[in-house]
């Protein structure tokens, strides 16, 4: 199976990260984790980039927050599928993150996710990687179906409660 990498700007995105590994964990996809800058180490994370694939990588994800380039700086040193988490700040609440992440010019698509979205961004990647690999779409439809059930438990709840 192919691997997941998992770009970082900085540590400190650190918690907003782990919720994508601890999804990928929990499909059993492979993952490696790494804090490469657009701006503080554009060497590295170029690098990594141009050598995913031959890396074993199927789809790289790239979380950064304010000044938020690097996924933009990964999607143009690879042709793999690259999804960006736009991560929150303190000053515009992630909203230059997202501007920054989304707004790519032709050519140098970036799949992006809501700001923090790290779970939606780790399932991506799985729905992406699914395409060749057939127990993750199982795996996929196992938890929406999970999903569903849950939603329409407390469905039943909040109906026997209030609908006479």
């Amino acid at each position: 199976m192919k691997k997941v990498g998992i770009i970082m700007g900085s540590d400190s995105d650190l918690p907003i990260v782990e919720k994508a590994i601890n999804t990928l964990k929990e499909f059993e996809v492979p993952f490696e984790v790494h804090v490469f800058s657009a701006h503080r180490t554009p060497v590295e994370a170029k690098e990594f980039s141009a050598g995913a694939r031959e890396n074993g990588f199927g789809v790289i994800i790239a979380a950064a927050g304010m000044a938020a380039h690097l996924a933009g700086a990964v999607a143009a040193n690879t042709t793999l599928p690259v999804i960006g988490i736009p991560v929150k700040s303190q000053n515009l609440g992630g909203m230059e993150a997202l501007l920054s992440t989304v707004q790519m010019p032709s050519g140098i698509p970036v799949a992006t996710v809501a700001i923090d979205g790290a779970v939606n961004a780790a399932l991506l990647a799985i729905e992406m990687l699914s395409l060749s690999e057939p127990s993750l779409e199982k795996k996929l439809a196992d938890k929406r179906a999970a999903d569903t059930a849950k939603v329409l438990e407390k469905n039943k709840a909040i109906e026997e409660k209030y609908n006479s």
